[in-house]
C-alpha cells in the first residue's frame, strides 16, 4: 500500500468523470478504498469503467451527497471551480483534507517505481503502450492513465502488486488560480519518457521556453530521460547525465493494431522505456502487439453507408496534423473528412494560424463552435470562423452536412477534447 493512502478508507472525487480522476479512483478502489464521487449529468468516455468498478457518482456538486459520504479524504480537479467548488469548500471547511489530482496522483505513486511519461502529445498512448508491455511481462504494474479504458488492459487505472507503476506526467498546473505548480513535479520518475515539447495550455505558460523549462524541472527529478531524438524542441533535455534517444533509428520491427507514424513513435518510446528496465525484446514485442489502442485516440467505431467512422482526442494543430497524416496512410484513396470541435478559448486563439494549416490538410474540414473548458470563462465572438473550413455549430448542422454530403468513399474523423465524442456515437 502506498504509504501516504495507507490510513485513508473513504475518498471522494470531485469530478470524477474526468478521464485523470477517473483512472485514480479505479486505482484507489483496487486498493481497498471505499470511493464515490461527483460530476456533471452528461455522458463521459469513463462512465462504463466507472460502472464496471461499483464506484457511484453523484449528479452535481450538492454539499449534501459529499457530507453523507463521511470522506477521510477529497481529490479534487483542476475543472467545476476546483479548490473552489462548493464541495471542496465544505471540505476544506470541515477540515477534511483536500488533494488536486496532480498531488494525490504523486502521493499513490510514493513507494513505487516511477515510470512516468509525459510529452505533450502522444503520453497516453505512450503510458498505456508501457503498461501494456509490463502487463505481459508477468510484472502486474500499477497505472494511471487518462483514457476511458485501454484496448487489451480494460480500466485505465489499476493498483498492481508490482513494483512499477506507470503514469501519465501532465505539464498543465496542479489548481489554477492556486497553485501554478506543473502537476507532473509531484511525481518522481526513476524513469522519464518525454514524448515531445510543444507550445500548449496558452492560459498558463508564456511560450514554448516556458513549457520547455518545466519539463526540465521534472528532469532534474529523474534518473533516467528517454527523448525524442527528431523532436527538436526536446533538444534542451539532451544535457542530463542519463539520456536515452529514440526516434526513427528505433522504430520496433513489430506489427502494431494501431497505425501512423505518431504511434509508432509513441510505439519507439515505450520500446525504448522498457528496454531500459531489463524486458526481453521479445516480450516487449509481443506486449506492442497486443496493445490495441485506447479509447477516444483514433479509435474506429463503425461505418455508415460505407463511410468509415473514427472518434479522436485531437485538439492541438500537430495532433490533428498527425491523425490527418495517419489516416491518408492507412486510406489513401479516400476522401478525409474532419469534424473538428476547438477545446477552449485560450488554445484556439493562440494557435489559430496552426489550427487553420492543419485543417487544411483535410479534403473538408467541418468546424463546430468551441468547447469551453470548465476552468475558463473567456469568450471571443467570431473566433473560429476564423480557422477556415465549413462552420457547423452544432451537432445538428453536422448531421445535416454529413446527410446530404456523405459518401461511401469517406472516412470521417471526429476529432476534439469536448463532448465531440458523443456527436460521433449519435449520429452513428
Amino acid at each position: 500500500m502506498t504509504r501516504g493512502f495507507s490510513k485513508i478508507k473513504r475518498i471522494y472525487f470531485v469530478g470524477i468523470k474526468g478521464v485523470a480522476m477517473a483512472a485514480l479512483a479505479v486505482w484507489a478502489k483496487e486498493t481497498g478504498k471505499i470511493i464515490a464521487g461527483s460530476d456533471v449529468g452528461e455522458e463521459f468516455p469513463t462512465d462504463e469503467e466507472l460502472r464496471k468498478a461499483g464506484i457511484a457518482v453523484h449528479e452535481g456538486f450538492d454539499e449534501a451527497h459529499f457530507v453523507a459520504f463521511k470522506p477521510d479524504l477529497v481529490i479534487y480537479t483542476g475543472a467545476h471551480g476546483g479548490r473552489d467548488n462548493p464541495q471542496v469548500q465544505e471540505a476544506m471547511k470541515q477540515k477534511i483534507p483536500s488533494l488536486p489530482h496532480g498531488k494525490a496522483l504523486g502521493m499513490a505513486m510514493e513507494g513505487k517505481r516511477q515510470i512516468s511519461v509525459a510529452g505533450s502529445h502522444g503520453k497516453t498512448t505512450t503510458s498505456a503502450m508501457i503498461a501494456t508491455i509490463l502487463t505481459q511481462a508477468g510484472l502486474d504494474p500499477s497505472y494511471a492513465i487518462g483514457c476511458g479504458s485501454i484496448r487489451g488492459l480494460g480500466a485505465a487505472g489499476h493498483a498492481g502488486k508490482g513494483e512499477w507503476f506507470v503514469a501519465e506526467a501532465d505539464e498543465y498546473v496542479t489548481d489554477p488560480g492556486h497553485d501554478q505548480t506543473p502537476r507532473f513535479l509531484w511525481q518522481t520518475p526513476e524513469i522519464l519518457v518525454v514524448t515531445n515539447i510543444d507550445f500548449d495550455h496558452p492560459d498558463v505558460y508564456a511560450d514554448l521556453t516556458a513549457v520547455q523549462q518545466a519539463f526540465v524541472a521534472l528532469q532534474r527529478k529523474s534518473k533516467l530521460t528517454i527523448i525524442n531524438a527528431d523532436d527538436p524542441a526536446s533538444s534542451v533535455l539532451r544535457g542530463a547525465q542519463r539520456v536515452i534517444l529514440f526516434g526513427h533509428t528505433r522504430l520496433p520491427d513489430v506489427s502494431l493494431q494501431i497505425f501512423g507514424v505518431h504511434n509508432m513513435l509513441n510505439a519507439a518510446a515505450a520500446f525504448t522505456a522498457c528496454e531500459a528496465i531489463g524486458i526481453a525484446r521479445d516480450v516487449i514485442k509481443r506486449g506492442l502487439e497486443r496493445f490495441g489502442g485506447t479509447k477516444r485516440r483514433l479509435e474506429k467505431l463503425g461505418e455508415v453507408r460505407g463511410a468509415v467512422i473514427y472518434d479522436d482526442y485531437a485538439h492541438h494543430p500537430k495532433e490533428i496534423q498527425a491523425t490527418i497524416a495517419a489516416i491518408r496512410q492507412q486510406y489513401p484513396s479516400r476522401r478525409v473528412i474532419i469534424v473538428f470541435q476547438p477545446h477552449t478559448y485560450s488554445r484556439t486563439k493562440a494557435l489559430l494560424t496552426d489550427f487553420s494549416r492543419a485543417l487544411v490538410k483535410a479534403d473538408i474540414a467541418l468546424v463546430t463552435d468551441v468547447y469551453a473548458s470548465a476552468r475558463e470563462a473567456q469568450t471571443e465572438e467570431g473566433l473560429v470562423q476564423r480557422l477556415g473550413g465549413i462552420y457547423a455549430p452544432t451537432r445538428n448542422d453536422v448531421s445535416e452536412w454529413l446527410e446530404k454530403e456523405l459518401n461511401e468513399n469517406d472516412v470521417i474523423v471526429f476529432m476534439g477534447a469536448g463532448d465531440i465524442y458523443q456527436w460521433a456515437r449519435k449520429i452513428l
